[in-house]
């Protein structure tokens, strides 16, 4: 494997180098949050403490799979509530295209090459006989040593509590009471995605809300993190029976026709409306930041047209996400973004809605959402990226490749334009000399092309060169780690 760092990691993980301890982030942090008051006080909406964050996360819904994003067939009255009650993000990523990295990215607010949690399972997924190169190994939990954010905002004075999905391990410190949760409820637990016979609470949705509920009262006297992970609407889908029965009476729309799928789907949005009435019932609405997004992109059951590619794979379909926030007093009600945002930004936002910031010598690859929450400014990054250096079977719909989803891949979006590069081609195909010939990286403009149709890497060759520059420095910056053996398995094909 191709290393682009110093190899001499201290903490004996994949992209650790130059991370503080554990302790020394906790001592840090504890003195961060001795903030004078005014800027706790301008840090919340309307309260006079720092305010509660409710921050719902989907598993497996697409960006068009809500009516706010354009589908024609669902129906999610309560996410048209947030909507209309706070701001919606347009080009809202997820860090990573399928479950366990892109929350390992998000609780860490790192790129993957800093944590090595690439895949579920194995990044060694589909046929062996058709890997080309030897995939960087993955790591199926988050190391300890990294400090997330629900330890930082419980160091911060908050009470943090996980209802729902973790999917980041449960052995030797690596459960969620271990990473900063002080509650964790989930009734899936622990065969989350196996069909059951529960009609009136489909994917645990509701008796994971409930739970949530119960925190918040609990807690009301104080600021608190619910962080409700959803199991819904990822397979198996469930419905209750006379959700179903609602979808399989409507007429179906030009592009998403599956009541289950749908009903699935109205399920889990009657879920986020129990908690924004619980809010409302405690007096707690004015006080409380209300996050809701998804995990990756939607799956092979759900088009997501006009966007290119589903969950796997790193075409819009498979990261662009549905995603909202309420914070009453701040976000201005019915409004719009249009910034690329990513699930890595949602920690260092966490921290200053507290009050509250890491030390210096922390590394956090996100960035705080705030002042395009007051609608005050702009984000000082100018690109964003996804690194993913294995393989994961079954094509994704309008696919690259006929066997996997993805084969290793660096992604970066800068402005309108985005760039896939592809280790195969780069690795054994000539590289950078070789572009104009060895298909080792495609390149979009989203602004007029956002199925991603229309590869203007031989076209546009400034553009091409410009957002390499942007990967190699990326490699370099996190350490990522590449895969660069050829397989002795591969056999191409005769």
């Amino acid at each position: 494997m191709n290393r682009m760092s110093n190899p001499d990691s201290p903490s004996g993980y994949e992209g650790s180098e130059q991370r503080p301890s554990r302790r020394a982030f906790l001592r840090g942090a504890g003195a961060a949050v001795l903030l004078p008051l005014a800027t706790t006080l301008s840090c919340s909406g309307t309260g006079s403490r720092p305010p509660n964050i409710v921050f719902v996360f989907a598993d497996d819904l697409g960006w068009r799979d809500v009516p706010f994003q354009g589908s024609d067939f669902m129906e999610t009255p309560q996410l048209e509530r947030l909507k209309r009650e706070g701001m919606v993000f347009t080009n809202a990523y997820a860090s990573m295209a399928n479950c366990a990295p892109s929350r390992a990215c998000m609780l860490s607010g790192t790129y993957s090459p800093r944590h090595a949690v690439y895949a579920v399972q194995s990044t060694k997924r589909g046929p062996a006989d058709k890997m080309r190169l030897q995939p960087v190994p993955n790591r199926q939990e988050l190391a300890t040593e990294i400090v997330t954010f629900a330890e930082a905002m419980r160091d911060a004075g908050y009470r943090t509590g996980l209802f729902g999905k973790w999917h980041l391990g449960f052995q030797n410190g690596h459960k969620p009471t271990d990473q900063g949760f002080d509650e964790y409820f989930d009734s899936r637990h622990p065969n989350p995605n196996k069909k059951r016979d529960e009609p009136e609470d489909p994917k645990g949705v509701f008796s994971i809300t409930n739970a949530a509920c119960s925190f918040m009262e609990q807690h009301k006297e104080r600021p608190f993190l619910a962080y409700i992970s959803h199991h819904a609407i990822h397979t198996d889908l469930e419905a209750r029976p006379e959700s179903l029965r609602m979808f399989e009476a409507k007429p179906r729309g030009t592009q998403h026709s599956d009541p289950l799928y749908a009903a699935c789907t109205y399920d889990l949005d009657a879920a986020v409306g129990i908690l924004l009435d619980k809010l409302k019932e405690l007096w707690l609405e004015g006080n409380t930041v209300v996050l809701f997004t998804s995990d990756n992109g939607g799956t092979q059951k759900s088009s997501q047209e006009p966007l290119r590619g589903s969950k796997g794979g790193y075409y819009e379909g498979g990261i662009r996400e549905p995603m909202l926030v309420r914070w009453p007093g701040v976000v201005k009600a019915g409004s719009s973004c249009d910034v690329p945002v990513s699930n890595i930004d949602f920690y260092p936002t966490f921290l200053e809605i507290a009050g509250t910031k890491p030390p210096a010598d922390r590394i956090l690859d996100g960035e705080s959402l705030s002042p395009l929450f007051r609608q005050e400014g702009a984000l000082r990054r100018e690109a964003l990226f996804w690194h993913f250096p294995g393989y994961l079977d079954d094509p994704v719909i309008r696919p690259r490749d006929p066997i996997f989803r993805t084969r290793p891949v660096t992604v970066v979006r800068k402005g309108d334009w985005k760039l896939h590069l592809y280790h195969e081609e780069w690795q054994l195909d000539g590289g950078r000399a070789a572009l104009a010939t060895n298909r080792a990286v495609e390149l979009y403009n989203l602004r007029d092309d956002i199925g991603e149709r229309n590869d203007l890497a031989l076209t546009h060759p400034e553009k091409r060169e410009e957002l390499v520059d942007e990967i190699l420095a990326f490699w370099e910056r996190t350490g990522a780690t590449l895969p660069s053996e050829p397989n002795p398995e591969y056999r191409p094909d005769d």
